[in-house]
């Protein structure tokens, strides 16, 4: 018996590979399927299940494409009604794998039909179990994504439904067994989830919050609801796409992998009125871009952020992207359902600049050079678009808090007339943040390369703990 965790940063998401006796099963794939096929094929063993935990909200799952292509049965936990052909399991029925068995677990909360998956070795000892998004190292899912959906579902409900399954169906498992999560720290499926991707039972009775043995189903749930944000607006859209199906990802790939001339690049976005997404590092793009495009980096947390900051799903992209990266680009978009990417800008920005088409730039600083400006006028108006958590932890004295993920929010506080200083943790999110007010009209952003880690660390600014409010200035 082998179990795998194939864990992707980027979405702080965990599938896995599991393989016995020639036969193997996929919990939770990522869209593009091709690294599971090869697997397979190199162990010599057959794909029989594809397992899915749930209707994910923060990515398209592969499942669909990955039965097409290996003959495997798709399977989900009780009362699941997806628009496909796939096998609709009951509670505690067992699946043959090979010399295992694995056993559903239908864990409602999360959402309703959420199930885990118990496997069961060899010698028939209980020896791991894969919780999805029921159970997290250190945390629970969030019960507030299913009413997105289905509006009768409320999030105190599912809240007392997860209450239930986490007594009934988790508490009882012997503390011994390993336990494999959906996701790790960074996934907005959780409000506090632990940097560790794999735990046991018996470590997360002990410090997961929600397993404390004194914990009533009141207290659970207002402990639960306390501090949920709103989750990204494309979670509803996600939902829908992995319980009615989908486009391959091979025509997904064939479109928006088409490269397009400097001429045809400009009739599409103009005729098409696509947006133009700028995947090079920040500091790269600062130094030109085409006019209206936005930076949002494939060097950090591109999907999420793709996600948080275009809001229609459907929206036409054409793409601006480092040499070679083209394909990867489409596949990390295409991971969180944004499909209708329609092509590239053969030759890159230096192509765009070398037709002699217009440029625009964003003035970028170095920590260093913000802190020299500031010393000699400390009233420079400085924007933190850090995460409110993050700048309710710490923040410099007088920053204003304009979060990155509210942008439209966070515009109101801003004033065309004035010049900001823009900075975030390290300078990945205060890029985008210039690139989209730079789009709208705001000329007065200059970017702070090295973000607050770097203002920290220089001792040269007055720090707090507690929040300042923040007023137009």
């Amino acid at each position: 018996m082998k179990v795998e965790q194939i864990y992707t940063g980027c979405l702080a998401q965990g599938a896995y590979y599991i393989v016995s006796e020639g036969e193997a099963a996929i919990i939770d794939p990522l869209r593009e399927i091709t690294p599971y096929i090869e697997r397979a094929e190199k162990d010599g063993v057959k794909i029989k299940y594809v397992l899915e935990t749930h209707f994910h909200a923060d990515f398209v799952s592969g499942h669909i494409d990955l039965a097409k292509a290996s003959g495997a049965t798709i399977v989900y936990g009780p009362t699941a009604k997806p628009g496909f052909d796939a096998y609709v399991a009951k509670d505690n029925e067992e699946l043959s794998l090979g010399k295992i068995k694995i056993r559903v677990l239908h864990t409602p909360g999360h959402t309703m039909e959420s199930s885990c998956f118990l496997l069961i070795d060899e010698n028939g000892k209980e020896s791991a179990v894969f919780t999805g998004d029921t159970l997290f190292i250190g945390d629970v899912g969030r019960p507030d994504l299913a009413q997105k959906v289905i509006a009768e579902l409320t999030q105190e409900k599912l809240a007392a439904h997860l209450y239930d399954s986490l007594q009934d169906k988790i508490l009882p498992l012997a503390d011994d067994i390993v336990v494999y999560p959906g996701h790790g720290a960074g996934s907005a499926c959780g409000k506090n989830m632990s940097k560790e991707t794999v735990s046991t039972i018996g470590d997360q009775k002990k410090l997961n919050y929600a397993l404390r043995p004194e914990l009533t189903k009141e207290g659970f749930i207002q402990e639960l609801l306390t501090g949920l944000t709103p989750p990204p607006g494309y979670f509803p859209a996600n939902v829908l796409m992995n319980i009615r199906g989908y486009e391959s990802i091979d025509t997904v790939l064939k479109k928006g992998t088409k490269p397009l001339s400097v001429n045809d690049f400009e009739v599409v976005a103009n005729e098409l009125n696509a947006l133009i997404l700028d995947t090079r590092d920040p500091q790269v793009f600062a130094q030109g871009f085409i006019p209206n495009a936005i930076n949002i980096g494939i060097n950090g947390s591109f999907a999420p952020w793709v996600g948080t900051l275009i809001p229609d799903i459907n929206q036409p992209v054409l793409l601006v992207t480092e040499k070679g990266r083209e394909e990867e680009v489409v596949v990390r978009m295409a991971r969180v359902g944004y499909d209708n990417t329609l092509g590239f800008l053969e030759g890159g920005f230096e192509a765009w600049k070398s037709a002699g088409k217009e440029v625009e730039m964003i003035p970028s600083v170095s920590a260093e050079q913000l802190i020299d400006i500031h010393e000699k006028d400390d009233s420079v108006l400085i924007l933190d678009v850090r995460k409110a958590s993050e700048y309710n932890s710490e923040h410099i004295i007088g920053a204003i808090n304009a979060p990155l993920d509210y942008i439209n929010d966070s515009m109101t506080k801003i004033r065309k007339d004035k010049v900001y200083y823009v900075h975030c943790a390290g300078g990945y999110r205060s890029m985008i943040f210039c690139s989209i007010l730079k789009a709208r009209g705001y000329d007065n952003l200059i970017d702070v390369d090295g973000g607050f880690k770097t203002l920290k660390e220089s001792g040269k600014f007055a720090l707090t703990d507690y929040v300042c409010p923040t007023t137009m200035l």
